[in-house]
């Protein structure tokens, strides 16, 4: 539909904000960073107010136009600065209770080892399987949003999606059987139960640790049953003593909250379960990336 002339400002609020969360979950899935997906959307919002309505035939084209221009300009700025990071990096976790697990693509998309995949992928690679394998759109209207030929984006979106399909994990929504198997995992690893811990974690398991250089944690990903195990049993032995537990689902994923003492967020580990076992533990610590983690995040395609 096109935009009249007669929309007003607040007609401008209105479109923008009927169109909000698509366009945070565009931005986050291209930045992995809940922060930088909401500068980018303010920034977006600007431009919005400067543009002519007259010139707009479809909002969500535009509007989706605009997101990803200003997230691949960001993008780029904060690659080198990942590439700097102090420890492992890992995408700033959202809370998506009662939200994107509704959604199975959306939820996998979102999900931190398909974020890890995604940052593997060049910026423009990444922009155009997003928008093409996550939110549908055509490889021409991708082309036109970026401002590349057809034929480009082609062969973008072939080497994206085959890079994506050889790397990526399979990806199990949450039900019983892996609510089931947390519970046996926590149970064990909070009463120092090695072999019970060893039975639900998957033999090539791997925990990565996000502390930013400015909290403890792992430097490097702890990959194994028995390092996972090991590692696992002496952080609860050393530092969980005084934490209280909460349950979550972030990224579309089961989680565990730890605060400490003062009912501060400490951690946010997520956990990916595939079948009877758990295959991956990724613990968020960096302070930076948790100060808006309980806030629950509307996610739409």
């Amino acid at each position: 539909m096109t935009v009249g002339a007669d929309i007003g400002p607040m007609g401008d609020v209105d479109a923008f904000d009927r169109l909000r969360p698509l366009l945070f979950t565009i931005a986050y899935e291209l930045l992995g960073s809940a922060a930088d997906a909401e500068d980018v959307v303010q920034d977006s919002y600007l431009r919005w107010r400067g543009t002519d309505r007259t010139t707009v035939t479809h909002e969500r084209a535009y509007l989706t136009q605009i997101v990803t221009r200003q997230a691949l300009n960001h993008l780029r700025t904060v690659r080198r600065r990942r590439e700097e990071y102090v420890g492992s990096w890992l995408p700033e976790p959202i809370r998506t209770d009662n939200d994107a697990s509704h959604d199975v693509l959306l939820a996998e998309s979102v999900s931190m080892a398909m974020l890890l995949v995604l940052e593997t992928l060049g910026p423009t690679e990444r922009a155009v399987f997003v928008l093409s394998e996550v939110f549908g759109h055509s490889l021409v209207d991708i082309a036109g949003m970026l401002g590349r030929s057809d034929a480009s984006v082609r062969q973008i979106a072939h080497r994206a999606r085959a890079h994506v399909r050889s790397r990526k994990k399979r990806f199990e929504p949450d039900s019983e059987t892996s609510r089931a198997v947390i519970g046996k995992f926590l149970r064990a690893a909070q009463t120092g139960d090695v072999q019970t811990l060893m039975d639900v974690l998957a033999p090539d398991i791997v925990q990565i640790s996000d502390g930013g250089g400015k909290v403890s944690a792992a430097r490097r990903p702890v990959v194994g049953a028995e390092k996972v195990a090991a590692y696992l049993i002496g952080l609860v032995r050393k530092s969980l003593t005084d934490m209280t537990i909460e349950f979550g689902t972030y990224n579309a994923l089961p989680a565990v909250l730890l605060r400490g003492a003062d009912g501060q967020l400490d951690t946010v580990q997520m956990i990916e379960v595939d079948g009877e076992r758990i295959v991956g533990l990724y613990a968020v610590r960096n302070p930076d990336k948790l100060r808006t983690a309980e806030l629950t995040r509307a996610l739409v395609r």
